[in-house]
């Protein structure tokens, strides 16, 4: 159902009043909500940008984060059904090194497949606007990772979180909460250490996570390849992408019999088996390792790292094109020569022969037996009027460890743009794909520092227009969307 004016003038109504009950991370009161930056429209140019795009603005969409690009990519269902892409954001921090989260205090950004629904949409957050990851998912989970309050929001600042300008979240915000709008119950995120082409799994063949990365690049090729959401499913801690099971998947449990639909299996065996070639070529031709270990506090995207440098360092509000970095903002530290680049540079960008899109669904591809299934739903207020889905994304493998903080910081403010409403899609049918791109070679500056993340209060229940934000989300209910917050 899509809402009409009324209704959405009461579901913004509601989200304000649930905001003033619910504070972001680190209590701001109602500040945000009232300056109402969650009900900004998009701006002309975006507007412009999606009719060029033969998109319409309530269209579902699906987000992508690359760590090592610092770049976050916003996609957006065309009228063909397919996904295409929107618009790339240059992220400006994140903290860690590559790599999954494991634990609570080790400022690891979440790597994986995450589901937002509106509860974890936070109008009144201190970093300007935010989005709730959901970390965990079930993965996570089933594989004993914790933390919580893991966002993408504004003020470039970060510890365990993907920090933007304002002005990026803001409008990164507006095209989500317009495709909530227009009927989407939830959106996905792919978060990855770096594109997934051969030449940076030939550079990053030695890393520990080198098993669990290979993991997440089958979801990312299962994406490649149809330009589709794939449908994420979690068992024998462990993803599984695009499965078709009678049995339902358990996330530590055995997998049930499943297969997925053979056009899409065998166009992602097909570009699966032209990336191992190419990564093979490419460590034969002697493609350095990058680094087990950075050795830096995160990332910048180099078009804030180069800002900032050419102000002489961090201090004052600095103005890019991309939205203004606050003056409290610390760019990671220089790295030692001969690291590549972590920080955005974009250094190794796509060496990466995408594949060729398959038409549509008919399945093959099989597996073991079966288990039980879990998942993990909030409730609330804004179910009544969208049906409420719950579905929780995730599945795993390997290790490693580190530690998160999540401190307190300044708040800023600054306005962006954002958008109507939305409505969902059809399902796309599976195309045609990119084909494949060369890369170069390069570093990024990177560097060490800190910067917070959006620590929030785990209000993981339910109740209300506005969710606190648990870490299990449901895939649909209108009422978590517009408040929870972590």
């Amino acid at each position: 159902m899509k809402p009409g004016p009324l209704l959405r003038a009461l579901l913004a109504s509601a989200a304000v009043a649930a905001a003033s009950a619910l504070a972001s991370c680190d209590t701001d009161g109602t500040s945000a909500a009232v300056n109402g930056r969650h009900m900004q429209p998009l701006s002309d140019r975006m507007q412009g940008e999606i009719e060029s795009k033969n998109m319409a603005k309530e269209s579902p969409i699906l987000v992508r984060i690359f760590k090592e690009e610092s770049e976050l990519e916003v996609w957006k269902q065309d009228r063909s059904g397919r996904f295409a892409l929107l618009n790339t954001y240059p992220i400006c921090r994140w903290s860690g090194e590559l790599g999954p989260k494991f634990k609570q205090g080790d400022r690891q950004a979440p790597e994986g497949f995450y589901t937002i629904t509106p509860g974890l949409m936070n109008p009144n957050s201190n970093y300007y606007l935010a989005i709730n990851t959901g970390f965990p998912n079930a993965y996570d989970r089933a594989n004993g990772r914790t933390g919580a309050f893991l966002m993408i929001h504004g003020d470039c600042s970060s510890a365990g979180c993907y920090a933007m300008t304002d002005e990026q979240i803001a409008e990164i915000y507006t095209l989500a909460r317009e495709s909530f709008f227009g009927g989407q119950k939830s959106f996905q995120i792919q978060a990855y250490p770096f594109r997934m082409t051969p030449l940076n799994m030939a550079r990053h063949r030695n890393s520990p996570h080198m098993a669990f990365w290979k993991m997440l690049k089958q979801g990312y090729d299962h994406f490649e390849v149809t330009r589709r959401e794939p449908k994420v499913e979690v068992c024998e801690k462990r993803y599984v992408f695009d499965a078709e099971a009678s049995a339902k998947f358990s996330p530590a449990d055995r997998c049930p019999a499943y297969k997925v639909p053979e056009e899409i299996a065998s166009a992602v065996r097909e570009k699966q088996r032209r990336d191992d070639i190419q990564t093979a070529e490419l460590i034969n031709r002697g493609t350095p390792a990058a680094p087990v270990k950075m050795g830096v506090d995160g990332g910048m995207n180099a078009t804030f790292l180069t800002a900032v440098k050419s102000h002489g360092g961090h201090g004052a509000s600095i103005r890019t094109a991309a939205g203004t970095i606050p003056p409290h903002v610390n760019p990671p530290a220089e790295r030692e020569s001969g690291a590549a680049g972590m920080g955005g540079v974009n250094a190794f960008s796509l060496a990466s022969a995408e594949s060729r899109l398959v038409p549509a669904p008919n399945s093959t591809v099989q597996v073991a037996s079966a288990a039980p299934a879990s998942s993990g739903g909030v409730g609330g207020f804004f179910s009544k009027f969208f049906g409420s889905k719950s579905e929780d994304q995730g599945t795993a493998a390997t290790a490693s460890q580190t530690s998160e903080t999540s401190p307190s910081k300044s708040k800023r403010a600054a306005a962006a743009k954002p958008g109507q409403s939305a409505a969902a899609a059809p399902r796309p049918k599976l195309e045609q794909p990119a084909e494949a791109k060369a890369s170069s070679t390069a570093k990024a500056s990177a560097s060490k520092e800190e910067t917070n993340g959006e620590p929030q209060r785990n209000t993981a229940s339910t109740t209300g227009a506005l969710n606190g934000a648990a870490p299990t989300v449901p895939s649909g209910g209108f009422e978590g969307r517009f408040g929870a917050w972590n």
